[in-house]
């Protein structure tokens, strides 16, 4: 039996049926929830600030694009193959698919199978963390496709893509992987990831920055990228 037909028999039409009210109910729940809540006090940046930090930041990425990606990279191809096998499997954990797919089933889960009819107490919880959840989600997924394509349209070589640790290799809307090198994605989703998640959970905020900094140097020993890359990537 197909999924379509197995879905259009009167069992597959119940399933649908409640799925769909669960999914109701808990935006509605939600929708209390939040307007209950205080809301988030944004910092109340002004136009200079940002042009400010902007500018900071870009010439922070030409130095270090100048005075040390070319040396980084020779560095890290000299170290010990066992150091670098050890930060090769920690630079794994910079994936976006760590945080997004177990985030987006739990949410799915809960969307699909949970009744708000569960108590107050349980109810509030459960939109308290689907809230987080969708917040932490967000975080990381929207600067995580946003520098996917970023990347591929600036075309930055990665380190030793032309037989060197050249930093000035760019092929522009090139579209190939081995020309996405800046922004690093690593570092994006692990720095995204620290910043989202220790402000919805402030106690995890060394464990998660330290997270991220592991991340941020295994991008550049495995000579995945170089070091302008990963604070490119880190600001995103």
């Amino acid at each position: 039996m197909s999924l379509t037909s197995g879905l259009n028999t009167a069992g597959g039409r119940a399933v649908l049926r409640q799925a769909r009210a669960n999914i109701d109910g808990w935006i509605a729940l939600l929708r209390r929830f939040s307007r209950q809540r205080p809301g988030l006090k944004l910092w109340p940046w002004s136009g200079r600030v940002v042009v400010g930090a902007t500018v900071t930041i870009s010439v922070l990425i030409g130095v270090v694009m100048v005075l040390a990606d070319a040396s980084a990279i020779a560095a890290s191809r000299a170290l010990p193959q066992g150091i670098r096998s050890v930060f090769d499997e920690i630079t794994d954990f910079g994936k976006s698919g760590w945080f997004l797919w177990p985030i987006g089933l739990f949410l799915a889960a809960l969307a699909l199978t949970a009744t708000p009819s569960v108590g107050r107490i349980g109810a509030g919880v459960a939109a308290s963390l689907a809230i987080r959840l969708t917040f932490v989600f967000a975080a990381i997924a929207v600067p995580g496709l946003l520098v996917a394509i970023v990347k591929r349209l600036i075309g930055r070589a990665r380190p030793y893509v032309n037989g060197s640790a050249d930093p000035y290799s760019y092929d522009p809307f090139a579209w190939k992987a081995a020309y996405a090198s800046l922004p690093s994605g690593h570092a994006t989703t692990a720095f995204a990831a620290a910043v989202a998640i220790g402000a919805v959970w402030p106690q995890t905020r060394p464990y998660v920055w330290l997270y991220a900094l592991l991340i941020g140097v295994s991008r550049v020993i495995v000579t995945a990228h170089h070091p302008s890359d990963v604070i490119a990537g880190a600001v995103v």
